[in-house]
């Protein structure tokens, strides 16, 4: 048991910010080394069951940090996708029938066929209702 209570202290992380930070300080990710490093970080922190206020700070920057280099290096350019494109694919990853589709909107059943074909184009009405239930924006469901 003590054996255990030594690797626990062993691998424990400062309370404070700025141990912290001298430990492995923050900054922008350059590469994809610098980006793993900075998530092994993240998992160490998220290991502990209850941060001090300096982990807290600390966590929140580290993922900050990797939320925008993951923007950056693995943006979608969602300009080329059409706003058919995109109801095919959310209705197909969520696996949503047509008919169920047709359902979601309010409309006839049939109508959820006729909108992935394409013979019939979402309203914006609809396209708010489809933004709200997979939490993305509704611009994305309308055609250019």
């Amino acid at each position: 048991m003590a054996t255990r209570t030594k690797q626990a202290r062993a691998k424990s992380l400062p309370a404070s910010f700025e141990e912290l930070v001298r430990l492995m300080p923050p900054m922008a990710i350059r590469d994809d080394v610098h980006h793993q490093n900075t998530v092994e970080m993240i998992d160490r922190l998220m290991q502990i069951p209850r941060h001090s206020r300096g982990q807290a700070n600390y966590l929140e920057t580290l993922v900050e940090l990797v939320e925008a280099y993951e923007a950056r290096q693995h943006a979608i350019d969602l300009a080329k996708l059409s706003g058919l494109a995109m109801l095919r694919h959310v209705t197909e990853q969520a696996g949503m029938s047509a008919s169920d589709l047709g359902r979601l909107l309010g409309v006839h059943p049939s109508m959820g066929s006729k909108l992935l074909k394409g013979d019939r184009h979402l309203t914006w009405e609809q396209a708010k209702i489809l933004g709200g239930h997979f939490s993305v924006a509704p611009a994305l469901f309308m055609e250019s």
